[in-house]
């Protein structure tokens, strides 16, 4: 087993880091509209380890990897989906997976658990999806 393993304590610190540092990440954004990528930069694809345990993904559902700048979900049992946790707004980290949707607190964006499209803005573009794999019941970035 990897040292870099997320574990359901990791993620839940976390959130709850994101949650409670969220008012000072939003003035982080560029505020200047949309811009159009789904990315800041490193999105934490590739190597660094696995990124969650299957089991740890609820259905319908998704887990926030906040220190990779991820967002794992799966939408329907046993269907996977890795998205970038950046809002293609103002750059801001999503925060919270609920109700079919990955949700931006900076200025309301929310994006589909199963395609990372946009359902409700001001973003215009979706999460930049990421590629994965699943291996030994570990969602792996490729």
């Amino acid at each position: 087993m990897s040292e870099s393993r997320i574990t359901r304590r990791k993620v839940v610190t976390g959130a709850a880091v994101t949650a409670v540092g969220a008012p000072l990440l939003a003035a982080c954004g560029s505020g200047d509209g949309d811009t159009g990528t789904g990315s800041s930069g490193d999105t934490g694809s590739g190597g660094g380890g696995p990124l969650v345990a299957t089991s740890e993904v609820p259905v319908g559902g998704g887990v926030i990897v906040a220190d990779r700048n991820l967002v794992a979900t799966q939408p329907t049992e046993g269907t996977f989906k890795v998205f970038s946790a950046i809002c293609t707004h103002s750059s801001c980290p999503v925060t919270k997976v609920a109700g079919g949707t990955i949700d931006c607190p900076c200025h309301g964006s929310r994006f589909s658990i199963e395609d990372g499209s946009v359902t409700q803005g001001p973003a215009t573009s979706g999460l930049e999806e990421v590629a994965f794999e699943v291996t030994d019941g570990e969602i792996v970035p490729s």
